[in-house]
């Protein structure tokens, strides 16, 4: 299992990119959540087996059809046991 928080910055915000970042971590079953950051940027954690995070990092670099990603900062952490992937309010 492998924890990973991740900041990803971009036009990623009011083009549905926490919803369809919902949709591909329950295809993956990854754990954790996604959130809106009040600088323009999508924050998530994400934990799961490491083929499924490494493909869950690939789709992140790339985002909904909408989504222009730039950036995608990571950083690999201790395992927090989420029980599902939820998308949180601010």
């Amino acid at each position: 299992m492998k924890h990973l928080d991740l900041i990803v910055s971009g036009r990623v915000q009011g083009v549905s990119y926490r919803a369809a970042t919902k949709a591909v971590a329950d295809q993956l079953g990854i754990r954790g959540f996604v959130i809106n950051r009040q600088d323009g940027t999508v924050y998530i954690e994400a934990e799961g087996k490491s083929f499924s995070i490494d493909m869950f990092l690939d789709w992140c670099k790339e985002g909904p059809e909408k989504a222009e990603v730039v950036k995608v900062e990571q950083r690999e952490s201790e395992l927090k046991n989420f029980p599902y992937f939820e998308i949180r309010k601010k």
